[in-house]
């Protein structure tokens, strides 16, 4: 018991690691029995997770279940594992939609061993991400997370799927190399890649780094650290690889690429741009919040213009996750204000909440097309009357999504709007059009699909959602529901370490 109190962080983190190996030493003829292992060693993490956020103290500053061994010493790197208000959330997201996720998998029928083991690697890598306080650590786990969803696009996605999986490794790896040099130049200067020294120091570094000065070289580092997060997210110039990874991505895969993945980037901002470059990051929040204005735009329109179901709710993402960046760039520029507090508290919930939402939004595109084999939205046509329980479930996911007071999506994204109004108001105002915009496409998607005459083509072809497919949405949803009445069970976690980031607490 000591040793699980003492060491919880590294369970939650190898646990998948452990369960891959396992899986890895079945046979590979065993199906069924990978599948329900692989589910079964998923859940050891999520119990683990729910006992770090019933035993975590949301008043308390600084980070919680704290483990530092030394492992490179030439290089004054240690593995530095650590959590706080708005690291917590993430690892939680994550370890409930990895079950989810591997559950929704049980249709796959081709190569189910490595399907399984890449999945769970997958999820070591993601949690790496958010538990990391080392840079050398944070940006081992970062690019650890690139290959096992490389190759579940690569290998188990749609017809474009060599285009689509080589231009989102390509994109990523492209910001991550700036994002290495960065981190290597911190830490020759610094002496350290640990981020609670780091915090201390180098914001308030001063005279010259390699013959110029050091204002200049910090602003070098962050827009590397900027571009990089900023292709992760992503927010406009940027996105133009997850639509096309999405579309060809399995539907578990399109569930942890935007439940997830996308959330390293928002993460990323939050954990070391922030802090790391606060001076930096008021003198070009405005830049950023532009930014998050077209992405939020660009995002809703391409969503409301999309005949292929799964690209418009890709195209979705991009609109939802500009609010976070919206959010990140008026902290940055009002921060010690509680508009800064607020914005931050939106920021991280909308991750949250677009991780749950969005999720399901790509697990009923796939129920659906398991049945037809389509994504095209006028092939559908009138299917409640065939699909009752379908349809029902559809309409609250997607009411979920598009922000309806009452569930989920509604709360962060006030809170960001709030947040940001006083600090920039004319970007915020703009946003609005990407807002209405949003409920557009979510009523043309339900529309399309649900409403208008009955396609008689599906006519004693289109079977009910199963037992297993609710059992997966069934957790989201209620997610969806509480985060909406009842927000302040996970604003509670946030809210201390939105304002300790923000200089106000």
């Amino acid at each position: 018991m000591d040793f699980a109190a003492n060491h919880l962080l590294s369970i939650i983190l190898f646990s998948p690691t452990v369960a891959a190996l396992i899986v890895l030493c079945l046979p590979r003829e065993e199906e069924n029995l990978i599948r329900w292992v692989s589910l079964a060693a998923s859940l050891v993490p999520l119990g683990f997770s729910i006992a770090l956020w019933a035993n975590f103290q949301p008043g308390q500053a600084g980070f919680q279940f704290q483990e530092k061994i030394i492992w490179y010493p030439p290089l004054n790197s240690s593995y530095h594992l650590g959590v706080d208000g708005i690291s917590l959330p993430m690892v939680l997201l994550t370890t409930l939609l990895t079950p989810l996720s591997l559950l929704a998998s049980f249709s796959i029928q081709e190569r189910v061993k490595p399907y399984m083991v890449l999945f769970l690697l997958l999820e070591t890598g993601l949690l790496g991400v958010f538990m990391a306080l080392d840079l050398v650590i944070f940006f081992v786990f970062w690019e650890i997370g690139l290959v096992p969803m490389y190759f579940l696009i690569n290998q188990w996605g749609g017809a474009n799927r060599g285009y689509a999986s080589l231009k989102f490794i390509l994109y990523t790896i492209a910001g991550s190399l700036g994002l290495l040099l960065a981190i290597q130049m911190i830490g020759v200067v610094s002496g350290t890649f640990d981020l609670l020294d780091l915090f201390k120091t180098w914001p308030s570094l001063q005279g010259t780094l390699f013959g110029l000065p050091a204002e200049t070289v910090k602003t070098i580092a962050f827009w590397a650290f900027v571009i990089a997060f900023a292709i992760k997210v992503p927010i406009w110039p940027f996105h133009t690889w997850l639509p096309d990874a999405h579309t060809e991505a399995p539907t578990a895969g399109s569930m942890i690429l935007a439940g997830v993945l996308l959330k390293l980037g928002g993460y990323g901002f939050l954990r070391l741009v922030l802090p790391l470059y606060p001076a930096e990051a008021h003198a070009y929040a405005g830049w950023l919040a532009f930014l998050a204005t077209m992405a939020i735009i660009f995002g809703a329109l391409g969503a409301a213009g999309q005949s292929d179901f799964k690209r418009l709710v890709a195209y979705a993402s991009i609109n939802h996750m500009g609010f976070v960046v919206l959010g990140i760039a008026a902290a940055a520029y009002a921060a010690g204000t509680q508009n800064a507090v607020l914005a931050l508290n939106g920021a991280v919930l909308q991750m949250f909440s677009h991780g749950l939402t969005a999720a399901g939004m790509f697990f009923l595109v796939g129920v659906i097309y398991e049945r037809t084999h389509t994504r095209d939205l006028n092939a559908y046509g009138g299917l409640f009357t065939l699909v009752p329980v379908y349809g029902g479930i559809l309409i609250f996911t997607a009411m979920a999504w598009l922000g309806l007071p009452g569930l989920s999506g509604f709360v962060p994204e006030f809170l960001v709007v709030r947040g940001a109004w006083p600090v920039f108001t004319l970007a915020t105002a703009l946003s609005m059009i990407g807002l209405l915009f949003t409920g557009v496409y979510a009523l043309i998607a339900i529309r399309q699909v649900l409403h208008g005459p009955l396609n008689e083509r599906w006519v004693g072809h289109l079977g009910e959602i199963n037992l297993r497919e609710i059992m997966v949405i069934s957790p989201l949803m209620v997610l969806m529901l509480i985060t909406g009445v009842w927000p302040a069970w996970i604003l509670d976690v946030i809210n201390h370490a939105a304002g300790a980031l923000s200089g106000l607490f």
